[in-house]
């Protein structure tokens, strides 16, 4: 299915975030079971798996919103730690802060990281060319499509530089030419800027489209299952012969477990 072998794809790869050991437990429901992996650096990876196997939990404890029963998430080499890592997610619901302009909201985090003056609005412009707003830089999020306002928090968490940027399911409520839309925009930015991402997603076809590795999830209590490679080029054609294998070996992982 693929040419590379995992020992392949890893050679040369700097490992940027390690997770060993992740258990979480509510009470007495075990919700994520022993999981391990690593995230190299600059890769974009995807985590699919059936419906309630844990995915949100997965991406609170790696973003540290939830404190985790067991394990260590390691970032550079050292305990992720959102007081010095830049870790930042991009949720299912829009997340534009209402009461800022599209510029504004841009500049949010770079200020919250008391980020120098003249860095900011360098950085602010930049993005503001990369997701093509430039011209909606004074509006606010009201004034914008689903969309724009989708494209305006990956612009502001692509700003902040971060160790890791984690991405759960924004397009799921998207019409399927905007998803299409906005997978080659991430493309696009996440070539260009060079930062790690994780992107959680129930849509396998959304997952080859966009992963140079995918990770399937168990359902509960979750492990990783199988790592996929997907070693194909870019742009990806939906009906290429390869595309459509690995889309089905997924789906059949999946389906069956």
């Amino acid at each position: 299915m693929q040419t590379q072998t995992q020992e392949t794809y890893r050679t040369g790869k700097e490992v940027k975030v390690r997770v060993e050991t992740l258990t979480k437990c509510y009470d007495d429901l075990l919700v994520l079971d022993n999981i391990s992996f690593d995230i190299y650096h600059g890769e974009m990876l995807c985590i699919v798996g059936p419906t309630g196997c844990g995915k949100t939990t997965f991406l609170n404890c790696l973003s540290r919103f939830i404190p985790m029963t067991e394990g260590d998430i390691l970032v550079d080499g050292t305990p992720a730690d959102p007081t010095r890592h830049n870790i930042a997610f991009v949720f299912q619901e829009p997340s534009a802060i209402p009461w800022l302009t599209v510029e504004d909201n841009i500049r949010f985090g770079l200020r919250i990281k008391r980020t120098d003056p003249k860095t900011i609005e360098d950085l602010v412009e930049r993005m503001l060319d990369l997701v093509g707003l430039r011209r909606y830089r004074k509006c606010f999020p009201k004034q914008l499509s689903a969309s724009m306002e989708q494209r305006v928090v990956i612009a502001r968490n692509f700003a902040i530089n971060p160790d890791l940027l984690l991405m759960d399911e924004p397009y799921g409520q998207l019409d399927v030419k905007l998803r299409y839309y906005l997978e080659d925009e991430l493309i696009r930015i996440w070539k260009e800027v060079g930062s790690t991402v994780l992107f959680i997603t129930h849509n396998i076809e959304e997952a080859v489209y966009l992963a140079e590795r995918i990770l399937i999830l168990s359902p509960k209590p979750s492990t990783i299952k199988e790592e996929v490679l997907v070693d194909l080029p870019r742009p990806r054609q939906f009906d290429a012969p390869e595309f459509v294998k690995i889309r089905d070996y997924v789906t059949e992982c999946i389906k069956w477990w």
